[in-house]
């Protein structure tokens, strides 16, 4: 797996082209909980509450979700499929026979390559034995009896995975070999460290925010289990086009995403409260459907979600709720009728959204914050 650096004019296919992220959380049932609304002595918010016996309060409903479903094991196992050729893969052809042939050769941005004597040939998503193939009969033309042509991959750079975040070497990596989780983070230089003056190193990627993003889904990997208990049961291979990304531990910033002017990550310098992150973010759309704005806390794997009516909050009919570093705070722009959608809803709009941007600012830093919608069935 080889460094790359990719430029401005990679920015349309590789960042907008993360797909959508989510891992559809299995739930047996759901149970609401109480919302505990008592006020904080002398302040005007309150904390996201914490579960307890009787119902719900009018204003908050709290919802707890179990741990994500196992792996499948074929996510363990590295991927059987032929390799595809790719812009950037660079090949070596040969007739064999004649030495003075032997040429390396790098697939253009047109998904071509140029050799010897022949007009361009479109190899873009052959196997090796079908580009071999293509070479040799357009040869025919030019050389008698149809020599064998050899074809060998030298260098990849179409299949690549992106090792974002707290990372020692955070980047776009080509995968030109079966490449797991483990070797992926070891190769981009391991978690990152923080060595504060005085102080102890120690590892500054909260793993319990980490995700890794495939063809539009979450891969529910444990990152806690994986890279703090060693447990190779999360160790999965990657694939050409995943998405890594560990954020800051120290970090004190809160999410706020969907129905939002500006979808962004608000630095915490002391309290916060939900109105207020919702203002720093812009305000709130024109359609945005306050009665059902969502706060999840706590790990990606293992999360809980308070459901606000934020509506209720700007009219001083209930009070507003403080917010907590890491909280993720979901604006939606229609009703959500089915809880267990919502959550998913949520998690989609969140890990989108942070892949998006973080791959826009990995190619430039002048790039706009983004926020992706995900429409879900409401039915």
């Amino acid at each position: 797996m080889d460094g790359y650096q990719r430029g401005p004019a990679d920015l349309p296919r590789a960042a907008y082209q993360l797909e959508s992220v989510i891992s559809k959380i299995r739930l047996s049932h759901l149970t609401i909980l109480s919302a505990g609304m008592a006020l904080l002595s002398g302040c005007d918010s309150i904390p996201l509450p914490v579960a307890t016996a009787g119902f719900p309060a009018p204003q908050m409903a709290v919802l707890s979700a179990p741990a994500t479903a196992p792996l499948d094991p074929a996510l363990l196992q590295p991927s059987g499929a032929d390799f595809h050729i790719g812009p950037g893969d660079q090949l070596d052809i040969e007739v064999m026979g004649d030495i003075s042939t032997l040429s390396a050769v790098t697939v253009g941005p047109d998904g071509k390559i140029y050799y010897y004597i022949l007009p361009g040939l479109d190899v873009w998503g052959l196997t090796l034995a079908q580009a071999r193939d293509t070479v040799a009969d357009a040869m025919d033309k030019f050389v008698r009896n149809k020599p064998p042509v050899m074809l060998v991959l030298r260098s990849v750079a179409s299949q690549q995975v992106w090792m974002m975040g707290r990372l020692g070497s955070p980047g776009v990596y080509s995968l030109g070999r079966p490449t797991s989780l483990l070797d992926a983070v070891a190769q981009a230089g391991g978690l990152a460290v923080s060595n504060p003056a005085g102080g102890t190193p120690s590892e500054s990627a909260d793993l319990s925010r980490s995700f890794l993003i495939r063809n539009g889904h979450l891969v529910p990997v444990d990152f806690e289990r994986l890279l703090r208990d060693g447990d190779l049961s999360q160790n999965v291979y990657l694939q050409s086009g995943d998405f890594v990304f560990m954020p800051s531990l120290h970090s004190a910033q809160v999410h706020v995403v969907g129905a939002v002017v500006q979808p962004r990550s608000v630095r915490m310098t002391g309290s916060l409260t939900l109105i207020q992150a919702i203002a720093l973010a812009g305000g709130s759309e024109p359609q945005a459907y306050l009665q059902n704005v969502a706060i999840l806390r706590g790990s990606l794997a293992h999360p809980q979600i308070a459901v606000v009516a934020v509506d209720q909050v700007l009219h001083g009919r209930a009070p507003d709720v403080r917010l907590e570093p890491g909280d993720i705070v979901y604006v939606p722009y229609s009703p959500n009728r089915v809880l267990v959608r919502y959550m998913d809803l949520i998690l989609d709009t969140f890990v989108r959204t942070v892949g998006v941007n973080e791959g826009a600012y990995a190619i430039t830093d002048k790039a706009s914050p983004v926020s992706i919608g995900v429409n879900i069935n409401q039915n």
